[in-house]
């Protein structure tokens, strides 16, 4: 009997050993990457620094491949509060997760079989700069690889919260409810989605409510316009950051979407002047102009509003043609009309369908500007 108990201890004892070298093997098989690695490709708005890289504009984000059946990634929220991101695999959407401040999160992804070994991953931020940035501190998996998805051109969107994704998924939080960066989702608006479509990089210059000589419910008297701060990394006047392209960033195609704020009635409390025409028009000619001494190889698209339409959306489009004409003779720039939409998004913003067809409906026109 005490033979027998004597040996069911020792079986036992050798089982847990066994146990915990699987463990050790399997946690030895699976490698953690630091952000700073060169097997992550980021793009937009970024700041690198020693141990993470602070996604920081809407729509920024890194990509790399993984293999084996699971990844994890690591990341912080930096603005005290929440902010989300979306994912992607292998070029399928996957999910936009809450992120919140309190400490470094550890997202774990259950990994799809693939034939090739390895996935293609993509995380984005799916708010914008004003929420705070997103810390990246690397990722974990088996094995950790440079993108394969070879991206030769970018373009850049700079606009508004229609640029931003803001109100256009609601599928977690209902319009009205939470924060109003809730319903955030700028992977899915449509310069990402124009992007991809493209197989083409992208940069998103951003900010909800802001306009080119005025905002949405402000005369450019306590906050600032586009122009004031595009250079601005964080696209505001409170951090003195300087916004550069990285040499593999510099946009080919830069989209501008502004306007829809400038024509605005505003909150109906707030004083509110009658749009100046001319101040509007000035103000686009001089940031064009200090686009193309950038990078005078540009194209540029003026874009009208999808959110206006009638006096309102014609008053628009007669100064892109007047901003357009100015520089015909010497740059390449262009005009694209958006189809009005009947916004059905939070606070009257495209949901992500709409964005799809905003997407859709720009496609050919940027698709002859790379060709």
């Amino acid at each position: 009997m005490l033979k027998t108990k004597t040996v069911n201890i020792i079986f036992k004892l050798l089982m847990i050993v066994v146990l915990l070298a699987g463990c050790n093997s399997q946690n030895a098989s699976r490698t953690f990457h630091e952000a700073t690695k060169g097997v992550f490709t980021y793009h937009g708005r970024i700041l690198k620094n020693d141990l993470q890289t602070s996604l920081i504009g809407s729509a920024s984000g890194v990509e790399f491949a993984a293999s084996g059946d699971s990844l994890e990634l690591r990341v912080k929220s930096n603005n005290n509060g929440h902010n989300y991101l979306s994912i992607s695999i292998d070029g399928i959407y996957y999910d936009r997760l809450q992120i919140n401040s309190d400490s470094i999160y550890t997202i774990k992804i259950a990994l799809p079989k693939n034939k090739n070994t390895f996935n293609e991953i993509g995380v984005y931020k799916a708010t914008e700069a004003a929420n705070g940035a997103i810390s990246f501190y690397g990722a974990k998996a088996k094995e950790i690889s440079s993108t394969q998805i070879k991206k030769e051109v970018t373009i850049e969107f700079i606009g508004n919260s229609i640029t931003c994704g803001m109100g256009a998924d609601f599928s977690s939080i209902p319009c009205g409810a939470g924060e109003w960066y809730d319903q955030h989702n700028a992977y899915l608006a449509y310069g990402p989605r124009l992007a991809r479509a493209l197989n083409a990089n992208y940069i998103l210059s951003s900010v909800s409510g802001i306009g080119m000589y005025r905002n949405w419910n402000d005369e450019n008297i306590l906050e600032p316009v586009m122009p004031d701060v595009y250079n601005k990394l964080f696209l505001n006047m409170e951090n003195d950051s300087t916004f550069a392209y990285s040499y593999t960033q510099i946009p080919n195609i830069i989209g501008i979407c502004l306007g829809t704020n400038d024509l605005s009635d505003g909150d109906g409390i707030k004083p509110r002047m009658p749009f100046n025409r001319e101040k509007f028009i000035k103000n686009y000619k001089d940031f064009v102009t200090d686009l193309f001494q950038v990078n005078p190889n540009a194209k540029i698209v003026l874009l009208t509003s999808p959110m206006l339409s009638g006096t309102k959306g014609s008053i628009l489009l007669e100064c892109l043609l007047e901003i357009k004409e100015h520089f015909a003779t010497n740059q390449e720039i262009s005009i694209f009309e958006f189809q009005e939409l009947n916004a059905s998004g939070c606070s009257s913003h495209p949901n992500v369908e709409e964005h799809k067809i905003m997407a859709e409906q720009l496609k050919p026109f940027m698709k002859k500007l790379i060709d």
